[in-house]
C-alpha cells in the first residue's frame, strides 16, 4: 500500500550524518512506491514554544514562522521519520523545539500511525540512543494509535560525511525506508 512519508532531518550541520541516513530511507521508501517529502530544519526558523496552549483551542501555534507549516505536514502523513544527530546522549535541540512547537496536533485529526526513528552518534553503544528512543516514545504516547515501528542508530560518527565510511549504515537505512 503506497502511503505519505515524511523524512524531517533535524541537524543543521552541512554533510550531516544524520542526513546522509536520511537521504538513504527516502531512496528506500521512494523505490517501494512511497510517497516521500524530505524536509530539512537547516533553512527553517523555528522559534522555541512559550507554553500559552493558544494551540488547543485553535488548531496551530500562534507564532508565525516555519513550524506551522511542517506541523501541518505531519498532521497528514502517513508516516513520519525523524532523523538526528545525538548531542549528550539526546534528541538535538532543534527536534525537540519542533516536537513541542506541534503541540497543536495532539487534539488534531492526525493520519500518522508509523514513526521511524534515525540518529547517529559519535558513541557506539546502545545507550547512546536509548534516551532518544525514550524521548519519542514520550511523544509517541501522546497519540493514540501510534508507535515506533523501527529505529537506526548510527555510532562511531562524529566527523562530518563519516557515516560514508559504514556502508552498513547506509544500507539499514536504505533498508529501513524499503521496510515502511
Amino acid at each position: 500500500m503506497k502511503k505519505n512519508v515524511l523524512i524531517i532531518s533535524t541537524s543543521l550541520r552541512a554533510g550531516s550524518n544524520s542526513e546522509i541516513l536520511a537521504k538513504e530511507a527516502e531512496r528506500g521508501a521512494k523505490e517501494q512506491g512511497h510517497n516521500v517529502e524530505f524536509i530539512t530544519l537547516k533553512d527553517k526558523n523555528i522559534k522555541f514554544c512559550t507554553g500559552c496552549l493558544a494551540c488547543q483551542k485553535l488548531g496551530h501555534c500562534v507564532i508565525d514562522d516555519d513550524a506551522n507549516a511542517i506541523t501541518e505536514k505531519i498532521k497528514n502523513a502517513d508516516v513520519i521519520v525523524w532523523a538526528t544527530p545525538v548531542y549528550y546522549y539526546e534528541m538535538c535541540g532543534q527536534m525537540k523545539t519542533l516536537i513541542d512547537r506541534a503541540n497543536s496536533l495532539f487534539i488534531s485529526d492526525y493520519k500518522f500511525k508509523e514513526v521511524y526513528l534515525i540518529t547517529t552518534s559519535a558513541d557506539d553503544g546502545e545507550e547512546a540512543v536509548q534516551t532518544v528512543i525514550n524521548g519519542i516514545n514520550g511523544w509517541i504516547a501522546c497519540f493514540d494509535g501510534v508507535k515506533l515501528c523501527g529505529y537506526l542508530g548510527g555510532g562511531s560518527v562524529n566527523k562530518a560525511l563519516e557515516v560514508n565510511e559504514y556502508p552498513e549504515f547506509l544500507e539499514k537505512a536504505y533498508n529501513l525506508g524499503k521496510n515502511i
